[in-house]
């Protein structure tokens, strides 16, 4: 069962799917994390271990129906393995980017809607969901992929004009048809996001869901690649069974270190958890001073997919480090929203902030390719920058596994730029393939560029016709 983290009302595996967002506005959480040994999970391959964990997440649905589903979700990855590791430049790269997106919000957003249509079977709810999310650039592709063709379900994306990479654009752009739309707002990110947890208040009478990682099946897929990379190490030799490895995460929306922080809550050996930020260094703050506070400049990066201020899973992590007060997070939320701020005491040891501005970041992709012919892009370059900045403060020599979020064909502007190649056309792709003798991912090959753009105080009367005619009412 979950309830929100700001009330306790308690709602089914499906509902709290189906809902995305609790109806006091707060976040799902499960009113008692399962159980779940690794050591259990040793033989597993990914979809079987993604199964175990789901079902234990969500034990509404069989195993065996959460197994075909996944099974089926990830035939679309270019690798059986779903995920890899590799090691480079004295780290682990956890690469996330084998689907159909080539970044790692494909894991869970090829599951979500799976997950969505077995809800709407044991509820039997039979009217259309319009899933409405905002995007920083990488959630928007994953989505409109994953929900395309699902009956019963329509898509709405939101993402800020301008802010995010030509890729991803012609990526959402590509993946529009019948039963989705998305939209470029003049606005940031965090305009986007705070537009659509208002829109899911103002308009109860529709039939929304989010594929943010607000809605918890977004979130509960995230946890099974820590499960893996630990277990990839064992059967590799790198490490024993009980060692302790660190994770170093780059992160924005806090969902994904999130998804770390409940894989050690569920008895993983996880010795630090690395916070790695861009110039938006909103969380290493937090993390470092025990201050959240998004009154602050907004920079646009060459990591656009944590230029973000507002964390919406921070949340989740408020409630689990206040002893799960439901109080306690209500009132910080009421004061970011009052204030644009709040001072909050971390009481876990094992987090590590740091943050990356763009100079660095493009120095760390030349560094790292030049020791060791392993080109990436600039989210995982901020989290290399932080596991050697890690390395540094604590002398620590645990394993660490850098959690590779995008393929470097996601940013291929950037990381041309690295090795001082100016070109800021969609063709970037081909002169990074050409510059690097990497074949070109069959799944980037676009049609031009078809932009529906939208004011932000105009965008509730344009979002909901969007959704009425979607016929979610």
């Amino acid at each position: 069962m979950f309830h929100s983290t700001r009330g306790n009302k308690l709602v089914s595996s499906p509902e709290a799917i189906l809902n995305g967002l609790a109806s006091d506005g707060g976040l799902y959480v499960i009113d008692k994390l399962p159980s779940i040994d690794y050591k259990d999970l040793i033989n597993d391959n990914y979809q079987r271990m993604a199964a175990r964990i789901l079902n234990a997440f969500f034990p509404e649905f069989t195993y065996d129906e959460i197994k075909n589903e996944l099974d089926m979700a990830y035939k679309t990855f270019d690798t059986s393995n779903v995920v890899e590791v590799k090691k480079a430049s004295g780290a682990y790269f956890l690469e996330l980017f084998h689907g159909p997106t080539l970044a790692f919000k494909d894991l869970a957003l090829v599951v979500l809607p799976r997950l969505m249509k077995l809800s709407k079977e044991k509820l039997g709810n039979k009217e259309n969901t319009t899933i409405l999310t905002a995007t920083s650039g990488d959630t928007g592709g994953a989505a409109l992929n994953g929900f395309k063709g699902v009956d019963g379900v329509s898509i709405v994306v939101l993402y800020p004009n301008g802010g995010v990479s030509p890729v991803q654009e012609a990526q959402m752009c590509s993946f529009r048809g019948k039963n989705s739309a998305v939209i470029a707002i003049n606005g940031n990110f965090d305009d986007c996001q705070s537009f659509v947890k208002e829109f899911f208040n103002n308009h109860k009478d529709l039939s929304l869901s989010s594929a943010n990682s607000i809605n918890i099946a977004r979130l509960a897929p995230q946890i099974v690649y820590y499960f893996y990379s630990y277990i990839n190490l064992i059967n590799k030799g790198d490490i024993k069974i009980g060692d302790e490895i660190t994770f170093c995460v780059p992160t924005g929306n806090f969902g994904n270190i999130l998804a770390g922080f409940f894989a050690k809550c569920l008895g993983l050996p996880i010795k630090n958890l690395i916070c790695a930020s861009n110039k938006n260094n909103v969380l290493t703050e937090f993390f470092n001073a025990g201050l959240y506070n998004k009154n602050r400049p907004f920079y646009k990066t060459n990591s656009p997919s944590m230029d973000i201020l507002i964390s919406s899973n921070l949340e989740r992590f408020l409630y689990y480090a206040s002893n799960e007060s439901v109080e306690v997070t209500k009132d910080l939320m009421e004061q970011l929203k009052n204030n644009g701020q709040y001072n909050f005491k971390n009481p876990f040891d094992y987090f590590y902030a740091y943050s990356t501005d763009e100079k660095k970041t493009l120095e760390v992709i030349k560094k790292v390719y030049e020791e060791s012919n392993y080109l990436i892009d600039p989210h995982t370059a901020c989290s290399y920058n932080a596991f050697d900045l890690y390395r540094k403060e604590t002398k620590n020599c645990e394993p660490v596994v850098v959690v590779s979020t995008a393929s470097p064909f996601k940013f291929p502007q950037s990381v041309l730029e690295a090795f001082d190649i100016k070109d800021d056309s969609i063709e970037s792709i081909k002169t990074l393939s050409d510059k690097f003798g990497i074949k070109i991912p069959a799944v980037l090959n676009y049609p031009p560029v078809v932009r529906e753009v939208c004011d932000l105080d105009k965008a509730d009367k344009y979002v909901k016709d969007k959704v009425i005619c979607f016929g979610s009412k």
